[in-house]
């Protein structure tokens, strides 16, 4: 049976990932305290630590969904991207620890090169190709460094729903969501055909965190569905499954992207 009496504390929760695990875990733990950025945000350390100090109960585990996840946003704007997610990071690492409690940090994939024919295992070595990828890794190993008790959980190309069942808007759009909106606008859909990854729906991943801080493991954890494709083979399925017809596609190479 779950320890009701746990705590999670979820920063980012204004975001896909975190409104999705936010209502998986208040229905296992009454006690789920959620943050959006505008709440509290993981750049600013000593308002994070205070905070976290301030809660009572203390939280048992802090989950850090929070991001900088616009891959192209973080190439032009780098000093962002670092200030979230390495330097934000961390800083959440550390009021975890400093609260004595347990810190969960999402992370990705893009800390490969995608250059593997086969799935990556959690102790093969990083070789991010984007600043994206770069500020998480950054991140990756400053949670590790300053939170002993510490889980990273690395996922990949994540989908869901736009709006939760109250109508509340999920966060940043991701590839499905730019896909069919572009579709509906009409017009020729140029879409990369040589990054293959597996797809993760949200739902499924907030599971897995739920089942994950019942494990007593440190390190790090790979999660994703089964399955892999292209982003080209995604796009197709998603304007199929949303009965979108006569949209027209074209594959492209990364480097045409």
């Amino acid at each position: 049976m779950p320890d009701r009496a746990a705590v999670p504390l979820i920063l980012g929760a204004g975001g896909r990932v975190g409104r999705t695990l936010r209502r998986r875990l208040e229905e296992e733990f009454p006690g789920t305290v959620s943050a959006t950025r505008a709440e509290v945000d993981v750049t600013d350390r000593f308002r994070l630590e205070y905070e976290v100090e301030r809660l009572e109960p203390r939280p048992t585990v802090v989950i850090n969904c929070a991001g900088y996840t616009d891959v192209d946003g973080c190439e032009s704007d780098p000093e962002r991207a670092f200030r979230v997610n390495a330097e934000g990071a961390e800083y959440a690492a550390r009021a975890a620890a400093g609260a004595g409690c347990r810190i969960v940090h999402l992370s990705t994939d893009c800390v490969f090169d995608g250059r593997s024919r086969t799935p990556y295992r959690e102790d093969d070595a990083p070789a991010p190709l984007s600043v994206y990828g770069r500020t998480k890794l950054e991140g990756e190993r400053r949670v590790a460094a300053v939170a002993e008790d510490h889980l990273i959980v690395r996922s990949s190309w994540h989908f869901g729903p736009a709006e939760d069942d109250a109508g509340e808007n999920s966060g940043r759009a991701h590839f499905v969501d730019a896909i069919l909106a572009a579709a509906r606008r009409g017009g020729l859909l140029r879409v990369v055909s040589d990054q293959i990854g597996s797809p993760t729906y949200v739902a499924d991943l907030a599971e897995a965190l739920r089942r994950l801080l019942a494990i007593d493991f440190r390190g790090v954890v790979h999660f994703a569905n089964g399955g892999a494709c292209t982003r080209y083979d995604l796009a197709q399925e998603a304007l199929r499954a949303a009965g979108i017809r006569g949209a027209r596609l074209a594959p492209i190479a990364t480097g045409e992207a």
